[in-house]
């Protein structure tokens, strides 16, 4: 097992020069300036597509940057996630990024192949207002036992707490790309915090 991603304190979990730690369809994604770049401005997403930690992380705090260029603006972070078996999804919660019409869903969590919906979402103005100007956007993950937090800068978006019992507590973390239209998802400085 690589040692990337083994996170005792609070480390990088990517090491800006590889993927070791790390699995997924590297058609889709490269290393550029010390970011995970996935997506492509040359070509359309066929589908959706996942870089995952061969790690699973149970009780952290997930922190990063990222960033959304081209037409699609859509990915997001999967964590306590697992891969479908013989398919290209993930089944997990979902941080998500991007837009849907005028409306900004950059930090909502999102049941990724599960339910299916925004378990939560934050305030669209306050949001918008993180948004406004930035290139990388900073995002806070924090999950303990059933709670679930996300930030966007230094706006709370969600404060959610699980109420399914069946619903899995650990998975790994992934970073997507999403279908669509040509488009970029750029990810830097990610560093987790085992809790």
């Amino acid at each position: 097992m690589p040692s990337i991603g083994v996170a005792d304190n609070d480390d990088l979990l990517f090491d800006e020069n590889s993927f070791a730690g790390w699995e997924g369809n590297l058609d889709w994604f490269r290393i550029e300036n010390g970011s995970v770049v996935a997506g492509r401005l040359d070509q359309e997403i066929p589908r959706n597509e996942f870089l995952c930690t061969e790690q699973e992380f149970a009780d952290f705090e997930l922190s990063l940057e990222a960033k959304l260029v081209g037409a699609g603006k859509n990915a997001g972070i999967q964590f306590r996630s697992k891969r479908i078996p013989d398919h290209h999804e993930v089944i997990g919660y979902q941080c998500d990024m991007g837009w849907a019409g005028e409306k900004p869903i950059w930090g909502s969590l999102y049941d990724e192949s599960r339910r299916r919906t925004f378990l939560a979402e934050g305030n669209a103005d306050k949001v918008k207002k993180v948004l406004e100007g930035k290139d990388f956007i900073p995002l806070k993950i924090r999950a303990q036992g059933k709670h679930i937090q996300i930030w966007v800068g230094d706006v709370k978006t969600v404060d959610y707490h699980e109420k399914n019992e069946n619903i899995p507590q650990s998975g790994v973390i992934g970073l997507q790309i999403h279908s669509g239209p040509k488009c970029e998802a750029w990810y830097r400085n990610i560093r987790l915090k085992k809790l």
